[in-house]
């Protein structure tokens, strides 16, 4: 029984350790938000494909008269 009593007090004081440094995160792990997986280039041609298609397939559409 002091054995489990050992490890119960060694997890308690590690717990306890761990509440009172919530919050106090070194500024080298905190992520900046400027950092995007896609440059503005790309996402720029994206967009312009996606809404330059959807453009053609409207003036397709009134052209042939909505009945296609």
């Amino acid at each position: 029984m002091t054995t489990s009593k050992r490890l119960a007090d060694q997890k308690s004081a590690k717990f306890q350790k761990n509440i009172h440094r919530r919050g106090a995160v070194p500024e080298t792990s905190v992520k900046k938000g400027s950092n995007y997986p896609v440059g503005p280039a790309v996402l720029g041609l994206f967009v312009f494909i996606v809404i330059g298609s959807a453009l053609l397939q409207i003036i397709r559409t009134a052209s042939s008269g909505g009945m296609a």
